[in-house]
């Protein structure tokens, strides 16, 4: 029973990953793309954007595809450890719950992914597990990449926000040359009246 729990565990955090990954990438799944996921990126402070967009997405499909196929474990948890840690970072402004956009969602992930990292990808996997010290050097490695880009990003300074066209300015609605219903359509009362019929 406890390998089919970790298989059905490794079927979802590293399928979901994957997608997520894709949808960084090559905006598969709905997802944004890399020009639109790297200009994110370069705004919350991890430059050059699409560069470390294309890294992030890397490491998810990566990591999702390894978790899910149990290759070379624990690399493809470590990968996800690794991305979500940051991502939990980018999101922790907003709070600990997803329905205001926070944390909750990559702090799941990165939680179940420890788990398959210290516990193993059970018996349902494909190929080996990694060698002991390679296993050490990934985690280290890994470990000081996650915390250099989370450093990075909150000590970045912001990208300045980007200019908006100035609007045309509307007509006044008062103004007796509108209309009449073009400021009933602005929502604002007619200066018209019309006499009843």
């Amino acid at each position: 029973m406890r390998d089919v729990a970790l298989l059905g565990t490794r079927l979802v955090v590293g399928s979901y990953l994957a997608v997520h990954g894709a949808q960084k990438l090559f905006g598969a799944f709905g997802g944004p793309g890399l020009d639109k996921t790297g200009a994110g990126f370069h705004r919350i402070g991890l430059r050059p954007g699409k560069h470390m967009a294309a890294a992030a997405g890397i490491t998810e499909l990566g990591g999702g595809v390894l978790t899910a196929a149990g290759i070379a474990d624990p690399a493809g948890p470590l990968a996800i450890m690794g991305a979500m840690t940051v991502a939990a970072t980018t999101h922790r402004a907003k709070g600990p719950l997803n329905a205001r956009g926070g944390f909750e969602l990559p702090l799941t992930n990165l939680a179940a992914a420890a788990t398959l990292a210290a516990v193993g990808p059970g018996k349902f996997r494909i190929g080996p597990s990694l060698p002991r010290p390679l296993v050490l050097t990934a985690g280290v490695g890994g470990g000081l990449l996650a915390a250099g880009l989370v450093a990075r990003m909150l000590t970045a300074a912001p990208a300045p926000p980007a200019t908006p066209a100035t609007p045309a300015t509307p007509a006044d609605p008062a103004d007796p040359a509108d209309p009449p219903g073009q400021a009933e359509s602005a929502g604002q009362p007619s200066s018209q009246t019309t006499a009843p019929r």
